[in-house]
């Protein structure tokens, strides 16, 4: 095997660790909700999401392709060896910004890491130039106004169903947004695999096209089992402390609130993977909670937990890029 196969082994395995410890931190993003209502016991919730985020992996491939070609144009990497090395130093970032988010229990975005370590490990290779700015734009645009959109969608969500259920007895109320807690939490891991694994196949296809193993950014079958398998496999793991921060921290929820925020973030988190656009479904999903809650009580929110993950938002991006470019610059001096 030759130096250019070995570093695409050396990304494929890094990638789907990648997707393996996304797996495992945003498994609270399916079922955080269901479990802190009861809806389902943490092993059932589990089991759920692992087999749901599969069946969504395998759907699509349009968020792949996004992420592949429209920030770092892969058919422009003239030398493989210098391609290769930006993938690797993209992956090297992003999964050291997930370790560290994760073992703070801070529910941080894989999606803004990949994304801000694939700009940063491009600029620090190829300067301003080696960035496709239409690309680029479009992609942040969907990071940022999904959140907003699921906020609303949420808030909505919960408004209405507040008046429908006014005066329906809490007991009975509670019973039946347990069951359909189940379909919510079946539906949110669904869309999540139908986004989230994609952005590994995405940097995997990125590698082959560097490596010049293949012309075009079709995903090729095997890269789709793989990615779909490692988020699966992280996914059943779980993520304990970041659940204990996305279903008790931001405000007490009971069923029909959980019901609310699912059904509101999975439909955005769908939305977007229809229209081929990553979206960052840990910022989805908890702004989706926090309209909830403004429309069940907006002094029910723990304001100062959600400040402090929107804070952990804004400084991803720019923090993610600066150490995938430190990350870049150790790796050339021994991979170029």
């Amino acid at each position: 095997m030759d130096y250019i196969m070995w570093l695409v082994v050396v990304i494929v395995v890094l990638a789907l660790g990648f997707d393996f410890i996304n797996g495992f931190h945003d498994t609270a993003n399916a079922i955080a909700t269901s479990v802190s209502t009861r809806a389902l016991t943490p092993r059932r919730a589990i089991i759920l999401a692992a087999v749901m985020n599969l069946v969504g992996a395998l759907m699509f491939t349009g968020v792949a392709k996004t992420v592949g070609e429209k920030i770092v144009n892969p058919f422009k990497l003239e030398v493989p060896e210098q391609g290769l090395t930006i993938v690797i130093a993209t992956l090297c970032a992003a999964i050291i910004w997930n370790l560290i988010t994760w073992w703070f229990g801070i529910p941080s975005s894989s999606s803004h890491a990949l994304i801000g370590a694939l700009a940063g490990a491009g600029v620090a290779a190829l300067g301003w130039g080696g960035i496709d700015p239409e690309g680029f734009t479009s992609v942040v645009k969907g990071l940022i106004l999904s959140p907003f959109i699921a906020f609303a969608i949420g808030f909505v969500i919960m408004f209405i169903l507040k008046q429908i259920f006014a005066n329906a007895s809490p007991h009975q109320l509670n019973k039946a947004f347990r069951g359909g807690q189940v379909l919510t939490a079946a539906f949110q891991a669904f869309s999540h695999g139908t986004n989230d694994a994609q952005k590994a196949m995405g940097i995997i296809t990125l590698a082959l096209v560097a490596a010049k193993v293949q012309t075009d950014m079709d995903i090729p079958l095997w890269v789709k089992i793989a990615a779909a398998l490692a988020m699966a496999l992280g996914t059943s793991v779980g993520g304990w402390k970041i659940i204990k921060t996305m279903g008790t921290k931001i405000f007490k929820i009971e069923p029909i609130n959980g019901f609310s925020a699912d059904l509101g973030s999975a439909s955005v988190i769908l939305g977007a993977t229809l229209t081929g656009l990553p979206v960052s479904t840990t910022h989805v999903i908890t702004s989706s909670i926090l309209g909830v809650g403004s429309a069940k009580k907006f002094s029910a929110v723990r304001w100062g937990m959600a400040g402090r993950i929107v804070l952990t938002w804004v400084i991803t991006i720019p923090a993610v890029s600066i150490l995938a470019a430190l990350c870049y610059y150790v790796l050339s001096l021994f991979l170029l």
